[in-house]
């Protein structure tokens, strides 16, 4: 019999027995293991069973000792190990004292998932240093300068763009063909959304289908990429990789007002187009390298290190979880920028990946040579180490209160020690602060006297690290067609899947990260991009590839997951889009960015672990811009599949519940913009079939079917003629609002082909 158990980090459910997902195990890894070794394994494991019983391993757990099973996969009340460590037995362990609630709900909440441990058990941890095996795994080895083959063959549409060349040598290879392009109405909503997440206007389809040059498209493409709503986009896809929030995440979720200077620093980089490894080394050491100057980028550049200021918190004091936060730093930094788990490592050598424990703390050593801002907490009511947004020299001397960021500054410099199992008071030899082995192991110079925050930057960033490009690349390839050619977008490592086009994925990173030939902008065809990201979106949707319609259903018969990528998949708008083009289509949009939530004044803070922090600003703003508590997730983006914020959400999986239909139907915020979108299509014109044209371009970015015209006229006068309790002036009005609520509602207006 195979048992479902719901699982709290996807909506998949996961399925006993079956190896766990990248992010069940690092919730192992990270959180559970390190409660099971301290407590546990002295007498429960490879050396000594009392009772019997043997803990280190998913096969002795369910075997169990003399008293049985010790969990029941799925089932918290039955799992023996829950009710001893709950204190709700005659047995009373651990023997030094009983765990925390923190740990006890650790638990509870491992088994269940169905108590999955990665790898089956005790013995499947890696030994030893970095191998040959390690040392050939392809993500690992130099970026390919793959030459690009000439198109043979193909459709005569598929040429110029070297994207094209890469797609359609696999598709014949299967005997396969690309799918014929989109319609422009379904290729301008498909790029408007893709660029800046909102819908087209009639005016910006009308422009595009009377352009008939050869450029219209790439001008589409130009346009959307010159919108100040671009960065609000794609400075929202990076927010959900770094797991930003607008609180802390400890036990009260204390509010961090300042970290929304953190969202708009990124917003802004992405309008700006700023170098991506630029933007990598501002976020890692941005104080660091504001002290070198210039003047005019010091304050963003400080502001830049909430990257790492925004780790989670943990306890009720923060400070005394300082090595969970420093996990957390670690955790984010390595799957965000280098597709890699490191916090695996931080108990033992990681069990499937060349990262040691050495290495782990390696890099731990250089955050906890840094200092956090702290944010406040249950103990201590009031944030602390602030970082002013001018020099020192300056501080000391502008009278009145000086602007402070959410962000890391220097502290003492210090190598870390192991810490046995993960476990800060049980510590082993030091480490020296230094890179991965695997990427170099390049060690801080005896003289340095900082962090080593600059240096790290500079090693994720250099042309030799081929991780970073083709990380990056893989999520702009991801959030054009769904899924990255790389499947697992936060896991490049053994357990993550495999690049689809392993050639395209090189030929991508080494334009992307080639520096851009003098005295030239880049083209899309030839020569390095200098890590722009706004040229990489170019090459891409301009090539053939990108502008194919979805609705070809030999290609689906053909290659049902669209592996191969012979047509578009149609996918639907996330959280963020959907709100987002809500608004706009009902003419409620405030299109000026962001500004700060209104958190109750400093003074009045007291939240507490039984009374935290909890509250919802409604805004009219983009979602990007929507206040984002940590523990207790915004309802609309928990209905809608939003990112996780406690940890980086390389891709938001959507999911399809009644809740969701019942929204439309009944929320008041649907009914307002319904009843906003009715409006202006009444003010427009007078004549039926005018106003629906008008609606359905507005939602759908094409006009009513002669069809949709009968039923929708048809439609209106059955609503306006039941409604014989309401004015008569207001019948009007209120049909073509429930009117215009059904387009809002249609599949066709939250899915992009």
């Amino acid at each position: 019999m195979t048992l479902l158990i719901v699982n709290p980090f996807s909506s998949a459910p996961v399925v006993v027995g079956q190896e766990p997902s990248a992010e069940v195990a690092r919730f192992f890894e990270n959180e559970v293991r390190p409660v099971l070794a301290k407590a546990c394994f002295k007498c429960h494991g490879s050396r000594k069973q009392k009772s019997s019983l043997r803990l280190d391993g998913r096969a002795w757990l369910l075997q169990g000792g003399e008293r049985g099973p010790a969990v029941v996969p799925g089932d918290v009340a039955k799992s023996l190990l829950i009710a001893v460590v709950n204190g709700k037995s005659e047995i009373k362990m651990p023997p030094q004292g009983k765990l925390t609630p923190e740990q006890i709900a650790t638990l509870k909440k491992w088994v269940a998932l169905g108590a999955p441990w990665p790898g089956g058990g005790a013995g499947a941890v890696r030994a030893g240093g970095l191998t040959a095996k390690d040392r050939q795994f392809w993500a690992f080895q130099p970026l390919a300068r793959s030459a690009v083959s000439a198109l043979r063959g193909g459709p005569k549409t598929w040429f110029g763009n070297p994207v094209d060349a890469f797609i359609l040598q696999k598709l014949q290879a299967k005997g396969l063909s690309p799918s014929a392009p989109a319609d422009r109405r379904t290729l301008i909503r498909r790029a408007t959304f893709d660029l800046i997440g909102l819908p087209p206007t009639p005016e910006e389809i009308n422009a595009f289908l009377a352009d008939n040059s050869p450029e219209a498209f790439s001008k589409v493409v130009d346009r959307l990429l010159a919108s100040p709503h671009y960065g609000e986009r794609w400075g929202r896809h990076w927010l959900d990789v770094v797991r930003y929030a607008d609180t802390a995440g400890e036990t009260a979720d204390y509010p961090v007002p300042q970290a929304r200077l953190y969202r708009d620093y990124v917003i802004d980089s992405f309008n700006k187009d700023k170098p991506y490894d630029e933007f990598l080394r501002e976020q890692i050491a941005g104080d660091v390298l504001a002290a070198a100057g210039p003047r005019e980028k010091y304050a963003s550049r400080v502001i830049a290190t909430g990257f790492l200021a925004i780790s989670r918190r943990f306890g009720f004091d923060p400070q005394n979880y300082h090595h969970l936060t420093i996990q957390d730093t670690i955790d984010t930094l390595g799957q965000a920028t280098l597709g890699l788990t490191l916090g695996c490592a931080r108990c033992h050598d990681h069990k499937y990946d060349p990262v040691s424990r050495e290495d782990y703390y390696a890099l731990y050593g250089i955050f906890a040579s840094t200092r956090y801002a702290f944010p406040g907490s249950e103990e201590k009511k009031r944030p602390a180490d602030l970082v002013p947004l001018v020099p020192a020299k300056e501080a000391k001397e502008t009278k009145g209160p000086i602007a402070v960021a959410y962000a890391v500054v220097e502290g003492k410099q210090q190598n870390a020690r192991v810490q046995i199992r993960g476990e800060p008071r049980e510590l082993g030899p030091e480490v020296p602060r230094r890179f991965l082995e695997i990427l170099g192991g390049d060690v801080l110079p005896k003289t340095e006297t900082g962090s080593g925050r600059r240096q790290l930057g500079e090693w994720i960033t250099r042309p030799s690290n081929p991780l970073t490009p083709r990380v990056m690349v893989n999520r702009i390839w991801q959030h054009h067609f769904g899924v990255g050619l790389v499947a697992t977008e936060n896991d490049f490592g053994a357990r993550g899947k495999r690049p689809t086009h392993p050639e395209l994925l090189d030929y991508l990173a080494v334009r992307f990260s080639s520096p851009r030939p003098k005295g030239e902008k880049g083209s899309e065809v030839n020569g390095g991009l200098g890590w722009s990201v706004k040229a990489m979106h170019r090459l891409i949707m301009l090539s053939q590839t990108y502008q194919q319609g979805s609705g070809d259903a030999k290609a689906s018969a053909a290659d049902p997951e669209n592996h191969l990528l012979g047509r578009f998949t149609r996918r639907r708008l996330d959280a963020e889009a959907i709100r987002d083009a809500m608004l706009s289509v009902g003419g409620n949009l405030d299109r000026t960015p962001g500004g700060p939530h209104p958190f109750p004044p400093v003074e009045k803070w007291g939240f507490t672990q039984h009374d935290p922090f909890n509250a919802i600003y409604d805004t009219p703003k983009r979602s990007v811009y929507l206040m984002t508590p940590r523990l207790k997730r915004h309802p609309y983006l928990a209905l809608f599949d939003g990112p996780d914020s406690n940890a980086s959400t390389p891709r938001r999986l959507p999911t399809t519940v009644p809740t969701q239909a019942l929204f439309f139907m009944n929320d008041p915020f649907v009914h307002a913009q319904a009843a906003g979108l009715a409006k202006r299509v009444l003010a427009a014109a007078n004549d039926a079939e005018k106003r629906l044209t008008l609606a359905f371009t507005l939602t759908l970015a094409r006009p009513p079917t002669p069809e949709e015209t009968r039923e929708s006229v048809a439609f209106l006068d059955r609503y306006q003629n039941a409604l014989t309790s309401v004015p008569r002036a207001e019948r009007e009005s209120r049909a073509w609002a429930a009117l215009t609520r059904t387009l809002l509602g249609r599949n066709e207006f939250l899915f992009v082909d």
